[in-house]
């Protein structure tokens, strides 16, 4: 008897790996069969694109007086404290410290336009724009007068 309950194990135990190779497959081929698409491929390749160039919105700028200085749309003191005081604050990577006038008074003297180029396009460990590329010119302008203002300039 024990050759018969044997045999019967095996027997299961084969029909259920082979069972298994069997459904696996099926799952396999299932996935991976590839569909056609409702068009050809000529047919779309042939398409002169337009309908995806067309504009998604227009912009209308209104003439101004332009003698006015661009203003910046955020200002100094929140664009240093969102942006430049993680590292302006703690002296992280050597950057000159918000109030502290012995580190600044050097690049203070180097004036306002080398600073805010400076700041803008990166220098040593700053990456551009403190590392936001999101901020406009004028407003980076505005966080270098801040710091500056801050640690003992005049700008």
């Amino acid at each position: 008897m024990s050759n018969q309950s044997e045999l019967r194990s095996l027997l299961e135990t084969v029909g259920v790996v082979i069972g298994s190779l069997v459904i696996a497959i099926v799952i396999i081929v299932v996935a991976t069969k590839k569909y056609d698409s409702p068009k050809p491929v000529e047919e779309v390749v042939k398409t002169d694109g337009q309908e995806n160039v067309t504009p998604v919105a227009i912009v209308k700028v209104e003439e101004g007086d332009s003698s006015e200085a661009p203003s910046s749309s955020i200002s100094g003191d929140m664009i240093v404290k969102a942006n430049c005081a993680m590292c302006h604050s703690t002296g992280l990577m050597n950057s000159p410290k918000i109030g502290d006038k012995a580190q600044w008074e050097p690049r203070i003297a180097q004036g306002k336009d080398l600073l805010v180029s400076n700041a803008i396009n990166g220098i040593r460990t700053m990456p551009a724009k403190g590392g936001n590329a999101s901020l406009t010119d004028a407003e980076m302008e505005a966080a270098v007068i801040f710091m500056a203002n801050s640690s003992g300039g005049n700008f």
